[in-house]
Protein backbone atom coordinates (compact mmCIF):
# COMPACT_ATOMS: atom_id res chain seq x y z
CA UNK A 1 0.00 0.00 0.00
CA UNK A 2 1.63 3.56 -1.15
CA UNK A 3 1.83 5.71 1.57
CA UNK A 4 0.12 8.96 1.24
CA UNK A 5 2.47 12.27 2.19
CA UNK A 6 -0.02 14.99 2.45
CA UNK A 7 0.96 18.69 1.85
CA UNK A 8 1.09 19.68 5.37
CA UNK A 9 3.55 16.94 6.09
CA UNK A 10 5.90 18.65 3.23
CA UNK A 11 6.02 22.14 4.45
CA UNK A 12 6.55 20.54 7.73
CA UNK A 13 9.73 19.49 6.75
CA UNK A 14 11.12 22.48 4.50
CA UNK A 15 10.09 24.99 6.98
CA UNK A 16 12.46 22.81 9.12
CA UNK A 17 15.47 22.08 6.75
CA UNK A 18 14.97 24.77 3.84
CA UNK A 19 15.31 22.36 1.59
CA UNK A 20 13.34 22.33 -1.71
CA UNK A 21 9.79 20.73 -1.92
CA UNK A 22 10.51 18.16 -4.19
CA UNK A 23 13.47 16.81 -2.16
CA UNK A 24 11.20 17.07 1.27
CA UNK A 25 8.34 15.42 -0.74
CA UNK A 26 11.02 12.54 -1.93
CA UNK A 27 12.82 12.00 1.61
CA UNK A 28 9.13 11.77 3.39
CA UNK A 29 7.97 8.90 0.84
CA UNK A 30 11.60 7.47 1.49
CA UNK A 31 10.56 7.47 5.39
CA UNK A 32 6.74 6.22 4.72
CA UNK A 33 5.72 9.66 6.06
CA UNK A 34 8.21 9.12 8.89
CA UNK A 35 9.48 12.82 9.92
CA UNK A 36 12.34 11.54 12.41
CA UNK A 37 13.19 9.10 9.34
CA UNK A 38 12.66 11.93 6.65
CA UNK A 39 15.02 14.49 8.29
CA UNK A 40 17.82 12.29 8.88
CA UNK A 41 17.31 10.71 5.07
CA UNK A 42 17.55 14.47 4.14
CA UNK A 43 20.88 14.95 6.35
CA UNK A 44 22.56 12.00 4.92
CA UNK A 45 21.79 13.24 1.74
CA UNK A 46 23.34 16.65 2.40
CA UNK A 47 26.56 15.17 3.57
CA UNK A 48 26.55 12.78 0.12
CA UNK A 49 26.40 16.17 -2.10
CA UNK A 50 28.68 18.24 0.04
CA UNK A 51 31.06 14.99 -0.39
CA UNK A 52 30.44 15.48 -4.39
CA UNK A 53 31.28 19.39 -4.39
CA UNK A 54 34.40 19.23 -2.46
CA UNK A 55 36.64 19.42 -4.80
CA UNK A 56 35.35 22.07 -6.33
CA UNK A 57 37.01 25.82 -6.90
CA UNK A 58 35.92 28.03 -4.40
CA UNK A 59 36.41 31.61 -5.54
CA UNK A 60 34.54 33.87 -3.52
CA UNK A 61 32.40 34.24 -0.37
CA UNK A 62 31.93 36.19 3.00
CA UNK A 63 33.52 37.60 5.87
CA UNK A 64 32.05 39.09 9.44
CA UNK A 65 33.07 40.12 12.34
CA UNK A 66 31.15 40.79 16.16
CA UNK A 67 32.55 42.02 19.12
CA UNK A 68 31.18 41.43 22.73
CA UNK A 69 32.13 42.70 26.44
CA UNK A 70 33.80 40.65 28.71
CA UNK A 71 32.77 39.92 31.70
CA UNK A 72 33.78 42.36 34.57
CA UNK A 73 35.16 45.42 32.45
CA UNK A 74 38.09 42.97 31.82
CA UNK A 75 37.67 44.04 27.76
CA UNK A 76 36.39 42.66 24.84
CA UNK A 77 36.46 39.62 22.22
CA UNK A 78 36.36 39.75 18.52
CA UNK A 79 35.71 36.76 16.37
CA UNK A 80 35.76 36.51 13.12
CA UNK A 81 34.26 33.98 10.73
CA UNK A 82 35.60 33.98 6.56
CA UNK A 83 32.97 31.49 5.07
CA UNK A 84 34.32 30.40 1.00
CA UNK A 85 31.89 29.47 -1.91
CA UNK A 86 32.21 29.27 -6.11
CA UNK A 87 30.33 32.06 -6.99
CA UNK A 88 29.54 35.98 -5.73
CA UNK A 89 25.80 35.28 -6.65
CA UNK A 90 25.71 32.76 -3.63
CA UNK A 91 28.18 34.91 -1.42
CA UNK A 92 25.36 37.58 -1.22
CA UNK A 93 22.85 34.73 -0.92
CA UNK A 94 20.32 35.09 2.18
CA UNK A 95 20.74 31.17 3.21
CA UNK A 96 24.39 31.77 3.12
CA UNK A 97 25.08 34.66 4.84
CA UNK A 98 22.40 33.46 7.27
CA UNK A 99 24.92 30.51 8.01
CA UNK A 100 27.70 32.66 8.23
CA UNK A 101 26.26 34.50 10.72
CA UNK A 102 24.94 31.79 13.12
CA UNK A 103 28.98 30.15 12.45
CA UNK A 104 29.81 33.40 13.61
CA UNK A 105 27.43 33.48 16.88
CA UNK A 106 28.21 30.07 17.68
CA UNK A 107 32.16 31.21 17.88
CA UNK A 108 31.22 34.06 20.13
CA UNK A 109 29.16 31.64 22.92
CA UNK A 110 31.05 28.58 22.30
CA UNK A 111 34.78 29.34 20.85
CA UNK A 112 36.15 28.19 18.33
CA UNK A 113 37.11 24.31 18.86
CA UNK A 114 33.11 23.78 19.59
CA UNK A 115 32.05 25.71 16.32
CA UNK A 116 34.69 23.89 14.09
CA UNK A 117 33.55 20.46 15.33
CA UNK A 118 30.12 20.97 14.36
CA UNK A 119 30.19 23.36 11.37
CA UNK A 120 30.06 20.84 8.69
CA UNK A 121 27.05 19.76 9.94
CA UNK A 122 25.30 23.50 9.65
CA UNK A 123 27.52 24.12 6.09
CA UNK A 124 25.85 20.75 4.54
CA UNK A 125 22.17 21.45 4.14
CA UNK A 126 22.92 24.77 2.78
CA UNK A 127 25.65 22.87 0.25
CA UNK A 128 22.36 20.86 -0.80
CA UNK A 129 20.51 24.24 -1.27
CA UNK A 130 22.38 26.37 -3.20
CA UNK A 131 24.18 23.78 -5.03
CA UNK A 132 27.56 25.12 -4.48
CA UNK A 133 30.76 23.78 -2.84
CA UNK A 134 30.67 25.49 0.63
CA UNK A 135 33.74 25.14 3.55
CA UNK A 136 34.75 27.41 6.13
CA UNK A 137 37.61 29.50 5.82
CA UNK A 138 39.62 31.49 8.06
CA UNK A 139 38.58 31.68 11.55
CA UNK A 140 40.15 33.88 14.84
CA UNK A 141 39.30 34.72 18.40
CA UNK A 142 40.92 37.83 19.73
CA UNK A 143 40.71 39.25 23.35
CA UNK A 144 42.01 42.43 24.78
CA UNK A 145 41.50 45.99 26.49
CA UNK A 146 41.57 47.79 23.26
CA UNK A 147 39.83 46.22 20.26
CA UNK A 148 39.47 47.41 16.48
CA UNK A 149 37.64 45.91 14.10
CA UNK A 150 36.80 46.60 10.24
CA UNK A 151 35.89 44.67 7.12
CA UNK A 152 35.57 45.88 3.51
CA UNK A 153 32.61 45.00 1.42
CA UNK A 154 32.33 41.44 3.39
CA UNK A 155 35.38 40.42 1.20
CA UNK A 156 37.79 41.90 3.73
CA UNK A 157 38.08 42.02 7.34
CA UNK A 158 40.60 42.85 10.22
CA UNK A 159 41.12 42.80 14.05
CA UNK A 160 43.41 44.80 15.79
CA UNK A 161 44.30 44.51 19.30
CA UNK A 162 46.52 47.14 20.99
CA UNK A 163 48.09 47.99 24.21
CA UNK A 164 47.21 51.70 24.83
CA UNK A 165 45.89 53.47 22.75
CA UNK A 166 41.71 53.51 22.09
CA UNK A 167 39.26 52.09 20.22
CA UNK A 168 38.81 54.72 17.15
CA UNK A 169 42.87 54.52 16.88
CA UNK A 170 42.74 50.22 16.54
CA UNK A 171 39.83 50.95 14.08
CA UNK A 172 41.74 53.33 12.22
CA UNK A 173 44.86 50.88 11.77
CA UNK A 174 42.56 48.09 11.05
CA UNK A 175 41.13 50.17 8.14
CA UNK A 176 44.23 51.15 7.02
CA UNK A 177 45.43 47.38 6.67
CA UNK A 178 41.81 46.25 4.92
CA UNK A 179 43.44 48.69 1.97
CA UNK A 180 46.98 48.27 2.08
CA UNK A 181 47.09 44.77 2.57
CA UNK A 182 50.79 44.76 4.95
CA UNK A 183 52.47 42.00 4.86
CA UNK A 184 54.75 42.18 7.59
CA UNK A 185 54.15 44.28 10.89
CA UNK A 186 57.40 44.95 12.07
CA UNK A 187 60.54 44.62 9.45
CA UNK A 188 62.36 42.04 12.02
CA UNK A 189 58.93 39.61 10.73
CA UNK A 190 60.82 39.76 7.17
CA UNK A 191 62.39 36.40 6.96
CA UNK A 192 66.15 35.89 5.18
CA UNK A 193 64.24 34.41 2.20
CA UNK A 194 61.94 37.45 1.27
CA UNK A 195 65.05 39.52 1.30
CA UNK A 196 67.28 37.34 -0.56
CA UNK A 197 64.02 36.77 -3.31
CA UNK A 198 63.62 40.40 -3.66
CA UNK A 199 67.35 40.91 -3.93
CA UNK A 200 67.63 38.23 -7.08
CA UNK A 201 64.57 40.14 -8.62
CA UNK A 202 66.10 43.82 -8.27
CA UNK A 203 69.53 42.56 -9.19
CA UNK A 204 68.00 41.67 -12.66
CA UNK A 205 66.69 45.11 -13.05
CA UNK A 206 69.72 46.91 -12.01
CA UNK A 207 72.02 44.73 -14.04
CA UNK A 208 71.13 46.06 -17.60
CA UNK A 209 71.64 50.11 -16.13
CA UNK A 210 74.82 51.32 -17.60
CA UNK A 211 76.37 52.25 -13.59
CA UNK A 212 79.23 51.85 -11.87
CA UNK A 213 79.34 49.29 -9.89
CA UNK A 214 78.77 51.36 -6.48
CA UNK A 215 75.67 53.32 -7.98
CA UNK A 216 74.05 50.15 -9.13
CA UNK A 217 74.89 48.93 -5.10
CA UNK A 218 72.55 52.09 -3.80
CA UNK A 219 69.78 51.50 -6.29
CA UNK A 220 69.83 47.57 -5.49
CA UNK A 221 69.59 48.93 -1.51
CA UNK A 222 67.02 51.82 -2.48
CA UNK A 223 65.39 49.47 -4.53
CA UNK A 224 64.71 46.79 -1.28
CA UNK A 225 64.35 49.72 1.57
CA UNK A 226 61.24 51.14 -1.02
CA UNK A 227 59.79 47.54 -1.56
CA UNK A 228 60.05 46.40 2.49
CA UNK A 229 58.50 49.81 3.55
CA UNK A 230 55.46 49.71 1.57
CA UNK A 231 55.02 45.89 2.64
CA UNK A 232 55.62 46.65 6.39
CA UNK A 233 52.73 48.20 8.38
CA UNK A 234 55.08 50.34 10.79
CA UNK A 235 56.57 52.06 8.02
CA UNK A 236 53.37 52.54 5.58
CA UNK A 237 52.08 56.25 5.28
CA UNK A 238 48.90 56.13 7.18
CA UNK A 239 45.89 56.52 4.95
CA UNK A 240 44.64 59.21 6.98
CA UNK A 241 47.75 61.25 7.06
CA UNK A 242 50.66 60.59 4.41
CA UNK A 243 52.92 62.81 6.34
CA UNK A 244 53.44 60.20 8.97
CA UNK A 245 53.84 56.64 9.20
CA UNK A 246 51.60 54.19 11.42
CA UNK A 247 54.39 53.58 13.56
CA UNK A 248 54.61 57.08 14.73
CA UNK A 249 51.00 57.88 14.90
CA UNK A 250 50.82 54.46 17.25
CA UNK A 251 54.08 56.13 19.10
CA UNK A 252 52.33 59.40 19.14
CA UNK A 253 49.14 57.63 20.63
CA UNK A 254 51.74 55.82 23.43
CA UNK A 255 49.98 52.76 21.83
CA UNK A 256 51.81 49.19 21.02
CA UNK A 257 49.97 46.11 18.65
CA UNK A 258 49.44 43.59 20.31
CA UNK A 259 47.79 41.19 17.84
CA UNK A 260 46.44 41.73 14.18
CA UNK A 261 44.47 39.16 12.07
CA UNK A 262 43.04 39.17 8.87
CA UNK A 263 41.02 37.85 6.50
CA UNK A 264 40.96 38.29 2.54
CA UNK A 265 38.34 36.65 0.21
Amino acid sequence: MSIQITTEQVKELRDATGISVMQCKRALIEAEGDMKKALAILKKSSSDIALKKADRSLNSGSVMIKTENLPAQTGKKAVLVGLLCETDFVAKNEDFLNLLENLLNKTLKEGVGKMKAEAKELIDPIIQKTGENIQLGDVYEVSGEVLGIYVHNNKSGVIVSLEGGNAELAKDIAMHITAMKPEYIKEDEISEDARKTMKEVFEKEVASVDKPAEIKEKMLLGKMTTYFKEKTLMNQAFIKNGEETVGKLLEKAGAKIKEVKVCSI
